[in-house]
């Protein structure tokens, strides 16, 4: 059986030209090289070196040795990573959420009931979602609609109601609704990896232009600054942070603004074994 570490110093010998700095590299004594490269040959069962009186140099099948020892080393890499992959996969939960509000809520409930856990979460779209579902690429799906068809259990989450916020100067703020058909054209400011509400709003409103914002703290500047409307959420205290930010909340009444959310979990649930 071939050692791998004595066959790192073949590698190394082969890179570096002595032995001597070999011994170096692996902070050993020279002679422990020498033994090393002896116990190859041993274990290879043919010469590997050609030795002079002051000199000592890889003969061919040393050179095969090497190259075909590079490879080894590189499958026994990926072998050790590719276990640690597993393992980490089967102590971490991954979510895919089409939006943030479920998707902190679920956080929540997790780091209470799943308290050693680790979770991997992302928002993404409704189809980007339920691919990763369908590949079991994740654990547990937050989807606007209930799973339609494959292994596991869906139930209702949660609910979610969507707002504009407006300067009390806005020609919409004397409004107490409005419907996207009113406000398409008006320009908004909105926070980006807002997944399916994203693409709700751009659908709604295709004459209207958008203002995105990554930053949370940029964002509230802007709301406090600037006279575009935003959009908020019943997720928060809607009149309480409309308030906060100097502006008026306006209800959207299209069914699509009204929104209930289903989660969905794998067979089993987790953790995986």
């Amino acid at each position: 059986m071939l050692d791998l570490y004595e066959l790192e110093q073949l590698i190394s010998f082969a890179d570096l030209g002595t032995l001597s700095r070999v011994a170096e590299a692996f902070h050993i004594s020279t002679p422990s090289v020498t033994r090393a490269m002896q116990s190859l040959e041993e274990g290879f069962g043919v010469p590997l070196f050609i030795r002079g009186k002051n000199r000592i140099e890889l003969n061919e099948n040393g050179q095969a040795a090497v190259e075909l020892g590079r490879k080894l080393l590189q499958e026994a890499e990926d072998t050790v990573n590719r276990v640690r992959m597993l393992d980490a996969r089967r102590n971490t939960i991954v979510v895919k959420s089409c939006a943030p509000a479920p998707l902190w809520e679920l956080l929540k409930k997790l780091s209470g009931s799943c308290p050693g856990a680790t979770v991997s979460s992302s928002i993404c779209q409704n189809e980007e979602v339920l691919a990763a579902w369908e590949n079991d690429d994740c654990d547990m799906a937050i989807l606007p609609f209930p799973i339609p068809s494959g292994e596991g259990k869906t139930e209702k989450f949660m609910e979610e109601h969507l707002y504009i916020c407006v300067p009390p100067e806005h020609a919409l703020a004397g409004r107490d609704e409005v419907r996207f058909a009113e406000i398409n054209g008006f320009n908004f400011l909105l926070r980006t990896e807002l997944g399916f509400w994203d693409l709700l709003c751009r659908q709604k409103m295709p004459a209207s232009k958008f203002l995105m914002q990554a930053e949370e703290f940029a964002f509230q500047e802007l709301v406090r600054s600037s006279s575009l409307p935003c959009f908020i959420t019943d997720y928060y205290d809607v009149d309480r942070w409309a308030a906060d930010y100097g502006r008026v909340a306006i209800s959207i009444t299209d069914a699509e603004a009204n929104v209930t959310f289903y989660i969905a979990c794998k067979p089993g649930g987790w953790p995986r074994r």
